[in-house]
């Protein structure tokens, strides 16, 4: 498979996702089950959803615009002042005069974390009409979609010569599935972590699901958290490691991995320098509760010469 030229730098990303606020316990005293109560060690509430993405990027001095719905309840009013805060473009945003609720309870460990989520249902935007609307050098979405509106809008992203940039996020759906296929083979760059790979393709190990995607999509990416990431694009394999930190919350890492390599990306990066830069985003994220450790330039610098060689 040829991989396509990487998209212009100058021109916007648009990122297509709801916000979310995240409630992130951690240190936590114990298992959670029913029926019984455990204590945490430590609490933050943080903005986090498709708000990550657009505020990494942000950071990083790129130019993005976010499509996101606010509604009157007090969590999208905080999630909307913090983005302002950060600078990000608002013409994306809508508001709405009803609560536009949508709230993640994430239980953070040292390697992983457990969430309950609840969301306000909202119509939301067609991925054509924003597409069209917006003309992006690059479409990122934060997790996996599919089915023949989504292959549609696809095919409307290809005519405007953008770029797709998808996630998995633990949505459903594997490649035994005609649409999730047919989807999957529409984007450029595919990113989900070990997990959702071995799910999705059905693989035994992250290398098989490697292989599996690369015949699939031009740039395939395999998140494996503390031992770093696999990249494929164009026959060729590279594997970065990454480096020891001490974890307050892993709530954001993968989305924060996704600025990093796009932002490499759009800088003419190689695959290797694109896999570091995730890398690196993905380590420093994990420092800090939920995305509040997002690296800015100079931050990402530092953070790259702290990776293993």
């Amino acid at each position: 498979m040829t991989a396509p030229a990487a998209p212009e730098p100058g021109a916007p990303v648009l990122v297509a996702g709801a916000y979310s606020v995240d409630l992130v316990f951690r240190e936590l005293a114990g298992p959670v089950a029913f029926g019984s109560e455990v204590w945490a060690g430590g609490m933050g509430m943080v903005p986090g959803g498709a708000f990550t993405l657009a505020m990494g990027l942000r950071r990083l001095r790129r130019e993005v615009v976010w499509a996101a719905d606010f509604g009157s309840d007090v969590f999208s009013q905080e999630v909307l002042a913090v983005a302002r805060a950060e600078g990000l473009d608002e013409r994306g945003f809508r508001h709405h005069a009803q609560p536009v609720r949508n709230v993640t309870v994430a239980l953070s460990g040292p390697q992983d974390r457990a969430m309950i989520a609840y969301e306000d249902p909202v119509a939301v935007r067609p991925l054509a009409e924003l597409i069209a609307t917006y003309r992006p050098a690059v479409l990122m979405l934060p997790y996996l979609q599919y089915g023949p509106e989504v292959s549609n809008a696809l095919d409307v992203a290809a005519e405007h010569g953008c770029h797709v940039f998808m996630d998995c996020q633990d949505y459903p759906g594997h490649l035994d599935m005609p649409d999730v296929a047919k989807a999957l083979s529409q984007v450029q760059v595919f990113a989900p972590n070990e997990a959702e790979a071995l799910r999705i393709t059905g693989a035994d190990s992250a290398a098989e699901a490697l292989e599996i995607l690369a015949d699939l999509v031009p740039v395939a990416v395999v998140k494996r958290g503390g031992k770093g990431a696999i990249a494929a694009e164009a026959g060729r394999r590279v594997a970065r490691a990454a480096p020891v930190v001490r974890v307050v919350d892993t709530t954001g890492a993968g989305d924060c991995f996704n600025v990093g390599f796009l932002h490499q990306r759009l800088a003419g990066g190689s695959l290797e320098e694109c896999l570091a830069a995730g890398v690196a985003c993905g380590a420093a994220a994990v420092t800090g509760p939920g995305s509040s450790a997002a690296l800015d330039s100079a931050g990402l610098r530092a953070w790259l010469a702290r990776l293993p060689a």
